[in-house]
């Protein structure tokens, strides 16, 4: 092991509950904290020789943010419990009959004026941020994806998204829930 590496292990042992702190106000969640420095301390321990790092805990505590941001990534494309168990009761619903029973009209209907309220709703988005919605939940790009596209920030995608989908759940007449991040789980 380098000294180099011996170093970082023990800077990050002594700056542990900096780093946790800084990490809880950021993420806005104890256990994605957590849950991030542990990887980060991980993947500190199968470090390979590294060169001259400048600044170390600026190193460390980026190392534990870009962990956050993969486990982020990892659990934006899951379904919630209530989302999975909505899914099986709408199946529920539409199985109800015997195979060829006709699907109830007024549903039907009632779908289709749905859609065309979130379509009204998309519509009054600026440009860009209808085009962020929709690259997130209908292409299903990662966020460091369309920024790239955009030539914006990750946090500025984030920003834009939330701005979009609180504006179509007002117009839908749901809540808005967030899932990461400072207010995670609250509705709005």
């Amino acid at each position: 092991m380098s000294n180099t590496q011996s170093a970082l292990r023990a800077l990050f042992l002594s700056k542990y509950e900096s780093f946790r702190r800084r990490l809880r106000l950021r993420l806005g969640s104890e256990d994605l904290a957590d849950d991030a420095l542990h990887d980060a301390w991980l993947k500190l321990q199968g470090l390979s020789e590294t060169g001259s790092i400048d600044y170390p805990s600026a190193y460390l505590f980026r190392m534990a943010v870009n962990a956050a941001e993969d486990q982020r990534r990892g659990q934006a494309r899951l379904l919630s419990v209530d989302e999975v168990e909505a899914l099986y009761d709408m199946a529920d619903e539409l199985a109800g009959g015997q195979a060829g029973d006709v699907l109830d009209p007024s549903r039907i209907a009632a779908g289709r004026a749905e859609i065309q309220e979130l379509e009204r709703a998309l519509d009054e988005l600026p440009p860009r941020r209808r085009a962020i919605v929709i690259a997130a939940r209908v292409e299903e790009l990662p966020h460091r994806d369309i920024a790239l596209r955009f030539g914006i920030s990750v946090r500025m995608v984030e920003k834009e998204l939330r701005a979009g989908l609180k504006h179509c759940c007002a117009k839908l007449e749901r809540n808005y829930v967030q899932r990461f991040g400072p207010g995670a789980g609250r509705t709005s």
